[in-house]
C-alpha cells in the first residue's frame, strides 16, 4: 500500500505542478515538475499516518493554492441570513470577501455611521420602516450577449422581496430598490442576456401593496408580480422609472430565468400552488404542505418579455403604489403570458446554453421535464390551449414537452458543460445526477451517473454553467446538511459547500468547506480573469456611492474645521500613522458632519475609524473619502482610532474629540 501511495504522490504531484503552473496568472512558463528525489520523506509519512488514499491525495492537490497563487474563479455566493454575498476562491474554496449588502458589517464600514452606506441601505426601507437584516438567495451576474462580463452583481432579499446592485470594480453595493408591490421573493434575481432587465418575482400572493383582505377572499384579492427593473448600464443603476411589473395569479411564483438566443425574448418562472390552498391547520383545513401538493401539474410561467415592454413603453398600465403593472387582461389581451403545465411542486427552471430548451425540475417527481421553445411557440401559433380560471392559456403539455429524464429523488436546480451535459441537484437522493443534454430525439436524453453529496443538496453551480458558453471544469453542491462532516460547534451546524471535478469520465468530490455565517442558497462562478477590480480608487477623495470624486475630498495641508454656529464640519485625513486633526473640540450641542480622505493610494493600504460611544466604524480604502453625522449630545472626551495595522505605529494613529459642557 505505502509503494501504491508514494508512486500516486509522485505521480500527482508532477500533472498538479503543470495544471497549477498553467493556470496560475503570475507565471508564463511551467515550474520545473518535481522528481522522485525532490519529495520528501515526510510527505510519505504525512500521507501513511493519515491513512490517504491516492484519491485523497489527487483530490487535495486539485484543490491546492500556494501563497501568492490565483484561483481560477470567483464563486459569488449568497450569504442566506446574513444578508451578505460571500466571495469564494475555486478551487482553493478559499473566501476571499463578504460584500456587505442589506445587513450593516463594522469591518466594511457598512451600516454603522457612513452617510453614503447609510443611504444605500434607506433605499430598502420598507413603508418608512428601517430595515437592516436581509436573507439573500439568488446572485445573477450581469450578461453581454447571454455571457458573465465581470461588471455588476445582483442579489435579492426574500424577507422584504429588495433587490440590490454591486459593482465588481469595487465590491460593493450601489443601490437597493424595492417594489412597493411585493411583500416576499424567492424567483429573484435573474439578467436578460444583455442586462437589460433584472427579473424578480413574488414568492408567496398577497393583496398588492401591502393591502389588506381576508384570506376567504384569496382567489379574487390575492395576486403575484414579476418585475422587471431596468438596468442602466452607464449610471451603473436600477433605473426605477423605467421599470414596470406584470399581475400574475396567486398561484406561488418560484425561480425564473431568461432565454437566449434561440428563446431570446421570453423569460420562464416556475410556480406552485395552484391549487391556491390556503392552509389554517389551527381552522381544521389542510396543512399548507398538504394543500399546496395535491395536483400532479402546476404551472410554468412564459413570458414575453420583449413584447411586455413594448406594451409598457406603450402606457397599457396601470400604476400600483407608484409601479407600472401591467394586468392579467392585457397580458392576455396582447399576447404577453402562457402556461405550461410542469409536473409536480416544480422548484428550478433553467434554459439550456443553446437556448433551446427548458428543463424544469420537480421536487415531487423523480423526473426532468424538458420542454422545447419550437415547441411552445409553435403551440402558441396554433392555439393549442385551454384557459385557466383567470383568462390565461395553458399550452397543451404533450404538443410543449419534448422529452423526460428519470433521474432520481427530489431534482431541484440544473447547470451545463462545456462537453454536452447537464447536471441536477438531487434533494432526497443527496446526489448529484449527470445527464446528456440530447437534440430532437427524445431518446437521446439520458441518465449517465450520479455521484453522492453530503447532505440534501439544493443549488449547484458549475463554471459559467448557466450562460450561453459553459466552461466545465468545476461545479459546487450547495448543500443543506452537514451533519457529521465537520468538528461539533453545537446545534447550529455550517452547511456544507462541496467542490466536484466534472472534468473528466466521471465526477470526483474534491473538497468539502463548511460554511458557517449563513446559508449559501445560490452562486455563479466566473473566470476570474473576466473581474477587472481596482486595487485603490481612481483618485485620492473619490466617492463609492457615485463612482466620481467626493466634493469633500481633503489633501494632505487641507485639514480643517469649520464651525457655523452649533454647525460643525471636519476635514480629515488619514495616512500612515496619523489622523490629522488629531484634536476636534466641540461644544455640547453641536452638530458634527465628519470627512475623512484615506491619501494613500498603495493597494491594500486601508485605514479604519471608529469612534468610542457613537456606533460610528468606517473602513476608508486607499483614495477614498468617507463621511458620517452625530450629535454631540453628551460633554465629554472621546478616543478615535484607527482600526486596520497599517503600520508599525499603528497604536499610535489616534485622536480625541473632546465635547465641552
Amino acid at each position: 500500500m505505502k509503494r501504491i501511495l508514494i508512486l500516486s504522490l509522485i505521480l500527482v504531484i508532477a500533472a498538479a505542478s503543470l495544471v497549477a503552473c498553467g493556470r496560475n496568472r503570475e507565471s508564463a512558463t511551467p515550474e520545473p515538475v518535481a522528481s522522485t528525489g525532490d519529495l520528501p520523506e515526510s510527505a510519505m509519512q504525512i500521507a501513511s499516518s493519515r491513512g490517504l488514499t491516492p484519491n485523497d491525495i489527487n483530490a487535495a492537490l486539485k484543490t491546492y493554492m500556494p501563497s501568492g497563487k490565483w484561483d481560477e474563479y470567483y464563486l459569488f455566493a449568497s450569504g442566506g441570513h446574513s444578508g451578505q454575498v460571500i466571495v469564494i476562491g475555486v478551487p482553493s474554496m478559499r473566501i476571499l470577501k463578504n460584500i456587505a449588502v442589506f445587513t450593516p458589517e463594522a469591518w466594511q464600514g457598512y451600516g454603522y455611521g457612513s452617510r453614503e452606506s447609510e443611504e444605500i441601505l434607506n433605499g430598502g426601507n420598507v413603508d418608512g420602516r428601517k430595515i437592516r437584516m436581509g436573507d439573500t438567495h439568488h446572485p445573477a451576474l450581469s450578461e453581454t450577449a447571454g455571457d458573465y462580463d465581470g461588471q455588476y452583481l445582483f442579489i435579492n432579499d426574500k424577507n422584504s422581496a429588495r433587490v440590490a446592485v454591486i459593482d465588481l470594480r469595487d465590491f460593493e453595493t450601489k443601490q437597493i430598490v424595492k417594489d412597493p408591490n411585493i411583500i416576499s421573493n424567492h424567483g429573484s434575481t435573474f439578467v436578460t442576456p444583455d442586462t437589460e432587465y433584472i427579473v424578480q418575482g413574488t414568492q408567496y400572493a398577497t393583496p398588492l401593496g401591502w393591502e389588506y383582505a381576508p384570506i376567504e377572499e384569496y382567489a379574487e384579492k390575492y395576486r403575484g408580480v414579476i418585475t422587471f427593473w431596468a438596468f442602466d448600464r452607464e449610471k451603473g443603476r436600477i433605473d426605477p422609472s423605467q421599470s414596470f411589473a406584470m399581475e400574475v395569479p396567486p398561484y406561488w411564483q418560484d425561480l425564473c430565468d431568461s432565454g437566449k438566443l434561440a428563446s431570446d425574448g421570453w423569460a420562464f418562472c416556475n410556480s406552485f400552488n395552484t391549487e391556491m390552498a390556503t392552509g389554517g391547520i389551527e381552522k381544521g383545513n389542510p396543512p399548507f404542505e398538504a394543500g399546496v401538493s395535491q395536483r400532479d401539474m402546476d404551472y410554468l410561467h412564459i413570458f414575453n418579455w420583449k413584447k411586455a415592454a413594448e406594451v409598457y413603453k406603450a402606457g397599457k398600465t396601470e400604476e400600483i403604489n407608484g409601479m407600472p403593472v401591467i394586468s392579467i387582461e392585457t397580458s392576455v389581451a396582447e399576447g404577453l403570458l402562457y402556461f405550461a403545465p410542469e409536473p409536480k411542486s416544480p422548484h428550478g427552471v433553467d434554459v439550456t446554453p443553446d437556448g433551446k430548451y427548458m428543463v424544469v425540475a420537480g421536487k415531487l417527481d423523480p423526473q426532468v421535464t424538458i420542454y422545447a421553445i419550437d415547441k411552445i411557440e409553435a403551440a402558441i401559433a396554433a392555439k393549442q390551449w385551454e384557459l385557466d380560471p383567470f383568462g390565461i392559456p395553458i399550452l397543451d403539455f404533450d404538443a410543449v414537452k419534448h422529452a423526460q429524464v428519470e433521474l432520481g429523488l427530489g431534482p431541484l436546480h440544473t447547470q451545463f458543460d462545456n462537453k454536452g451535459f447537464a447536471y441536477t441537484s438531487l434533494f432526497l437522493d443527496s446526489a448529484v445526477a449527470k445527464w446528456t443534454v440530447g437534440g430532437d430525439d427524445p431518446a437521446s436524453w439520458q441518465l449517465v451517473e450520479k455521484t453522492p453529496v453530503q447532505y440534501n443538496i439544493g443549488h449547484l453551480s458549475a463554471a459559467e454553467g448557466d450562460t450561453v458558453s459553459p466552461d466545465g471544469g468545476y461545479l459546487v453542491a450547495l448543500n443543506k446538511w452537514a451533519v457529521d462532516r465537520f468538528a461539533p460547534v453545537g446545534p447550529l451546524l455550517p452547511q456544507n459547500e462541496q467542490l466536484i471535478d466534472i472534468s473528466g469520465e466521471h465526477m470526483q468530490v474534491l473538497y468539502d468547506m463548511p460554511m458557517g455565517v449563513g446559508e449559501p442558497h445560490y452562486a455563479q462562478m466566473i473566470k476570474a480573469d473576466k473581474i477587472q477590480a481596482w486595487n485603490s480608487y481612481p483618485e485620492v477623495g473619490w466617492d463609492p456611492l457615485t463612482q466620481s470624486k467626493s466634493p469633500h475630498a481633503t489633501m494632505l495641508g487641507e485639514e480643517r474645521i469649520e464651525r457655523n454656529g452649533n454647525q460643525v464640519e471636519v476635514f480629515m485625513t488619514s495616512v500612515r500613522s496619523h489622523l490629522t486633526p488629531e484634536h476636534v473640540e466641540l461644544k455640547k450641542g453641536d452638530h458634527v458632519v465628519w470627512h475623512i480622505t484615506n491619501v494613500e493610494t498603495a493597494q491594500d493600504a486601508v485605514h479604519g475609524f471608529q469612534l468610542g460611544g457613537y456606533n460610528i466604524s468606517l473602513s476608508i480604502e486607499p483614495g477614498e473619502t468617507v463621511s458620517f453625522e452625530i450629535d454631540a449630545d453628551q460633554d465629554g472626551t472621546y478616543a478615535y482610532y484607527c482600526t486596520e495595522f497599517c503600520s508599525a505605529l499603528h497604536l499610535e494613529m489616534m485622536g480625541y474629540m473632546l465635547i465641552e459642557p
